[in-house]
């Protein structure tokens, strides 16, 4: 992600141009704004479109006139109901998409955003390089202030911007700015018609671009206020796009419905000192290379790190995903819900089952088949969330119940599971514990979306390694366990 700049090395194009005008009673300023657009790139676009978001005075009328008098390719649209600053864009976008453009410029009717520099944001498209370009009248320094931005304004968009930087990673000078162009495909990537009907749809769409690692370039832009009636609520904007952010670094982490990380991974290894995995190993550590069966292996991560320690690895799971074949010693494609398929063989000294048998509708079934493919002194090595953890208590005594993109209320999980319905469980199946442990909350999942307070983070873990140490019971977020056959 491009904070600033363009890469060098520009190439003629032929992209299909495209302005969208954004126009809310904009009837005394809209001609204005769409005269003073640049000479040359009249000449480039391939269609302007006025979009009136039912405006109460005679926006529409003052664009079907001068329609009726330039030479612009000028299309107009009257919203029937009033859709919003955010639902305006929305549907402003899908006509883009509609009508084929490759770049679509935002720009504002009641002449806040200068026309006169909007060769400026197409300029970066023409490297090829980047798939959203910003106007930033924060890049030049005192230019905000001298083009007449109230202070209040100012220091609002710089805490702001600042805030949204910290939580995020990105490093834009501003995230306010309504004056945007961009590449049409990465609007089709995203799912912006999710976003909301407000003006903090500016800050989603950039959340969703960061999810879809979309390159952002800012360039600097001229700051005009003059009389145009602002329809923002400061207060209430800011409280909106404080809580997108948060929304968005939660969502990233693993908690909540998980809708704005909707690029990302559900599954991934974890890999803190302290995590299931990392003691999965140690535990495999122990004694000789071992022939290894990996239930529901899934990218084939954990088992090219246990064939680094001389391991042979066979994985299993319902879908062969790029580069297991290679990271594994061999793969079998099935559905364990549906039971162990025979081509997975026989006489494995270790059957893994890492965060698997909360995902399966009969894992007691499953268990009585791993234990028949076990060698003679095999054992099942297995991890599994803990419904007995504060949080998922607190979620289900607060009322709050529901499924989420990660962790224990994993929206994937068909079973919960504490550790005595567990271990009942495994004794049904003929297994006994020979040792088990637990792992504490996965602290890592805290720079999932951008940095995080390292500081505190280590205060959080040393509290949870304390609150483990007292009462594992409450404090174990997973739980591990290594069965045997009786």
């Amino acid at each position: 992600m491009e904070g600033a700049g363009v890469v060098a090395g520009k190439r003629e194009t032929s992209d299909r141009i495209g302005v969208v005008v954004v126009a809310y009673n904009a009837a005394s300023t809209l001609a204005a704004v769409l005269d003073r657009l640049p000479e040359g790139f009249r000449s480039k676009v391939a269609e302007v479109v006025v979009c009136d978001d039912a405006s109460s005075d005679c926006t529409y009328t003052v664009g079907k006139e001068y329609q009726a008098e330039t030479d612009l390719p000028l299309t107009v649209i009257r919203r029937p109901q009033n859709l919003g600053y955010g639902g305006n864009q929305k549907a402003a976008y899908r006509w883009a998409i509609e009508h084929g453009l490759d770049i679509v410029v935002l720009l504002h009717g009641d002449g806040q955003y200068a026309p006169e520099v909007i060769e400026d944001l197409i300029r970066p498209f023409e490297s090829g390089h980047c798939d959203a370009v910003f106007g930033s009248r924060m890049m030049d320094p005192g230019s905000a202030r001298i083009g007449g931005m109230p202070l209040y304004k100012f220091v609002g968009n710089r805490i702001l911007s600042k805030f949204s930087n910290a939580a995020t990673g990105l490093r834009l000078t501003e995230w306010h700015s309504g004056y945007r162009a961009y590449r049409v495909q990465a609007l089709k990537d995203i799912p912006f018609e999710a976003n909301s009907d407000g003006f903090d749809f500016d800050t989603e769409i950039i959340l969703q671009l960061l999810e879809a690692r979309k390159s952002i370039v800012e360039v600097p832009i001229p700051t005009y206020y003059g009389n145009e009636i602002c329809h923002v609520n400061g207060m209430g904007y800011a409280k909106d796009v404080a809580l997108d952010v948060l929304r968005y670094r939660v969502h990233k982490m693993g908690f909540g419905s998980g809708e704005m990380a909707f690029a990302e991974q559900g599954y991934e290894l974890k890999m803190s000192d302290t995590s299931s995995h990392r003691k999965l190993l140690t535990w495999l550590s122990e004694g000789p290379p071992k022939r290894i069966l990996d239930l529901g292996c899934s990218n084939g991560r954990l088992g090219e790190l246990l064939r680094l320690e001389g391991h042979s690895v066979i994985g299993i799971d319902t879908e062969k995903l790029d580069g297991v074949g290679d990271r594994l010693d061999g793969f079998v494609e099935a559905d364990l819900n549906v039971g162990l398929p025979a081509e997975v063989g026989k006489d494995f000294d270790v059957v893994i089952g890492a965060d698997v048998f909360e995902h399966l509708v009969d894992p007691a079934s499953l268990l009585i088949q791993v234990r028949e493919v076990l060698s003679p002194r095999g054992v099942v090595m297995a991890s599994v969330p803990n419904m007995a953890h504060w949080y998922p208590r607190l979620r289900v005594v607060s009322g709050h119940f529901d499924y989420e993109r990660r962790g224990i209320f994993d929206a994937g999980h068909l079973r919960f599971f504490t550790q005595r319905s567990f271990e009942r469980m495994a004794t049904g199946a003929g297994m006994r514990v020979r040792r088990r442990s637990s792992a504490g909350l996965p602290i890592e999942v805290t720079e999932r979306g951008g940095p995080s307070p390292s500081r505190l983070m280590g205060v959080v873990a040393s509290v949870d390694k304390l609150g483990l140490a007292l009462s594992p019971n409450l404090f174990s977020y997973q739980l591990l366990f290594e069965l045997e056959p009786t």
